[in-house]
């Protein structure tokens, strides 16, 4: 038994010395380049050199310029909040106001002084500092952007459209004149970390569209989750879509805190979980839009939805004299489509007004359960 041992080790050793029996070395090629830009550098320059699972890595400092993303898989990493994008001289600069509380907003026409090259020019000549861009036939897969400051641009900090499986993560969207950070026409999201404030509408906007005129989007279970958001017109809007989960977020100081919108078309919003957030003091006073009455204190407003949960939320200290005031809010929606099987539970609400719970719809199916509160209307939903 001991020569053979003594024969298998033998056998091993020679194998190892030849190299077949040990791992083989990693190659270079299997290992994703990391394109690092200094402030001052084109980040288009090394977005457009880089290929599918490369890292794109901005260096500390403010970069003056806008970037197209449209590589599948490509990740596009700050080193925190001190990497800093913000309107290049002549674009995406000033304030816009938002025409509806719900998202639509007119796109600046291209100022003529810019110069900058044609693949960065559509994103800062829209008003957008990242713009992460698909096609209706061809999502762009696998886009992840991280540990950056977007601030002051015309439109949007981050915008994206027909992507999936786009991760936004520790990215901070302040005072951008439209949305923080945007979505439409996307699934399999992850906006995580984020903190977004002081924008002009929603600091996380997610919707199917904001041109056409369609049914409620599957999102496939799109996630927005552990996100700070203040001092925007309304903390997150989840426009037309069904399927999502908001959860975790603290959410303060803005008008309204959660919207979840629906309208007249087919499928309705829905199966939206909205659960475990901290929602206080959202008494920022906004004026009425063309589509939306002015807002002040609310917390989490339901209109033209249909079966969604909203469950775990602590929300305190909301307080306005808005149709949308008040703690949790079901509301029939601006062109008349009620909210259906909608089920509140399991919440902690105090202090909101003109109470913790409000029910104006005329909907069916929505159901008050478990939940600790002093006021409703009407009466009787504590």
């Amino acid at each position: 038994m001991k020569k053979c041992h003594i024969a298998y080790l033998a056998c091993t050793a020679a194998l190892l010395g030849t190299g077949l029996g040990a791992a083989p070395p990693v190659a270079e090629h299997t290992t994703h380049p990391v394109h690092v830009v200094h402030p001052g550098e084109s980040i288009q320059k090394a977005v457009d050199a880089a290929q599918p699972g490369d890292t794109v890595l901005l260096t500390f400092g403010t970069y003056h310029q806008s970037v197209d993303i449209s590589t599948p898989g490509l990740t596009l990493r700050g080193m925190g909040r001190g990497t800093v994008l913000e309107p290049a001289a002549g674009t995406g600069t000033g304030a816009t106001t938002p025409s509806t509380g719900s998202g639509a907003a007119k796109t600046p026409k291209t100022p003529k002084t810019a110069k900058a090259p044609k693949a960065q020019n559509s994103c800062a000549a829209a008003g957008n500092g990242i713009c992460v861009v698909g096609t209706k036939d061809h999502n762009v897969d696998g886009v992840t952007l991280a540990s950056l400051t977007v601030t002051g641009f015309t439109k949007n900090g981050v915008y994206a459209t027909n992507a999936d499986g786009l991760t936004v993560r520790k990215v901070t969207a302040v005072k951008n004149g439209v949305w923080g950070i945007a979505t439409e026409h996307s699934v399999h999201g992850v906006y995580r970390d984020n903190t977004a404030r002081d924008n002009g509408d929603a600091g996380l906007f997610l919707a199917n569209s904001v041109k056409e005129e369609m049914g409620a989007t599957d999102t496939y279970g799109t996630v927005v989750e552990h996100n700070r958001l203040q001092g925007n017109r309304i903390g997150v809007t989840v426009r037309r879509l069904r399927n999502l989960t908001v959860a975790r977020n603290h959410l303060t100081d803005n008008c309204a805190a959660v919207f979840v919108v629906g309208d007249e078309n087919k499928p309705k919003a829905g199966f939206v979980t909205v659960r475990e957030n901290r929602i206080e003091h959202n008494n920022k006073s906004c004026p009425k839009t063309a589509r939306l009455d002015a807002l002040q204190g609310s917390g989490i407003v339901l209109t033209g939805a249909e079966d969604s949960l909203v469950t775990e939320n602590v929300i305190t200290d909301n307080v306005g004299k808005s149709p949308l005031s008040g703690g949790i809010v079901l509301f029939k929606s601006f062109v008349g489509t009620t909210s259906d099987r909608n089920r509140i539970s399991d919440n902690q609400l105090r202090d909101n007004s003109p109470a913790d719970l409000v029910n104006t719809d005329t909907g069916k199916g929505n159901t008050f359960e478990g939940n600790s509160c002093r006021s409703s209307k009407p009466a009787g939903l504590c």
